[in-house]
């Protein structure tokens, strides 16, 4: 443990809340960040204990949001205890299994269905206290593709050309999400940020990065996953359905099924873009290689869509160009 000074520090806290109360702190699982999550395990409860490092994760985001999630009947973990100086929390413990686990051609439809359902409470929150999603940091987000994908995993030498096709591309995506209806977007809601719980709803966590977005970034976000692919004619399906939930709840005005899946499909470019850069990011950076079995799959989303709209049609010649795994 003197190795581990942090865990020994975690230790210091749950002894400070238990007390003479015997316990057990087992790995519950790894995560993209910094963040590290244990199973405790004690007579007087059973939670999950969370190491986020104040320097490095967005803790009083992490706070904030479950309460305002929470506030409205999303199963969210529950915050029992937290040392928000440290970055230590005890949550509620929703299990092992991600909805990546059990989703299957026969209980997509349910499973993304009650997922859907939970999303559209999540987007009529009030998002006005949230930080923007703004073209600053939509464009940082793009960078990440060219910087630790082209540049720096595969090595792309870049023509003046190349990176004119790069900075339109970054721009017109840029301006399909600020031109959506903004709302409350989670920014991080796929297969292995939603849990089969005990509810109809999917227990929902790793939404400290929330912002006030685009209306269709979390339903490409699960539709499109990056750790699950599934038919285009499906997932046109369920897109489609959300729009007609959104509209349903009065959370936008009628939106044509073109516009809709304009939105969609072009945010999901936008994202997929990024999380290629941070799959290859945590390979080189943090010494995390599993990240890049993700990236075909990913990288196929973007050669399928991109043809289909003139402002992204530059972009998927570029990348069957230059682009080889």
């Amino acid at each position: 443990m003197d190795s581990d000074p942090r865990l020994a520090l975690l230790h210091e806290w749950i002894k400070e809340i238990l007390g003479d109360v015997p316990y057990t702190l087992e790995p519950a699982s790894e995560d993209a960040s910094f963040r590290r999550y244990f199973r405790l395990l004690s007579e007087q409860g059973q939670y999950i204990a969370v190491d986020a490092p104040p320097e490095k994760e967005s803790n009083e985001a992490f706070a904030k949001v479950t309460h305002l999630l929470e506030a409205e009947g999303l199963p969210v973990p529950h915050i029992h205890y937290s040392f928000l100086d440290s970055g230590y929390f005890l949550l509620d413990d929703f299990g092992n299994t991600l909805l990546l686990d059990i989703l299957d051609a026969e209980n997509a439809d349910n499973l993304y269905g009650h997922a859907l359902e939970a999303l559209t409470v999540i987007q009529q929150i009030p998002a006005d206290s949230l930080p923007k999603y703004s073209q600053e940091l939509l464009l940082q987000e793009m960078e990440l593709f060219r910087q630790w994908f082209l540049i720096q995993l595969l090595d792309v030498k870049l023509s003046d050309s190349s990176v004119q096709v790069l900075n339109s591309a970054f721009t017109h995506l840029k301006n399909n999400a600020l031109d959506q209806p903004q709302v409350f977007v989670h920014r991080d809601y796929h297969s292995r940020n939603l849990m089969k719980i005990d509810t109809g709803w999917p227990g929902i966590i790793d939404y400290q990065d929330a912002v006030c977005g685009p209306l269709t970034y979390d339903a490409v976000s699960l539709l499109r996953d990056c750790y699950i692919q599934w038919p285009s004619d499906r997932v046109q399906t369920w897109a489609l359905d959300y729009r007609d939930r959104l509209m349903e709840k009065d959370i936008v005005s009628h939106i044509t099924e073109e516009t809709f899946l304009k939105w969609f499909d072009l945010m999901g470019i936008q994202r997929h873009l990024k999380a290629i850069g941070i799959f290859a990011r945590l390979n080189l950076r943090d010494k995390k290689p599993g990240y890049l079995k993700d990236i075909p799959r990913t990288l196929e989303y973007i050669k399928s869509v991109a043809p289909k709209y003139p402002e992204t049609q530059e972009l998927a010649v570029f990348i069957d160009k230059k682009v080889f795994l």
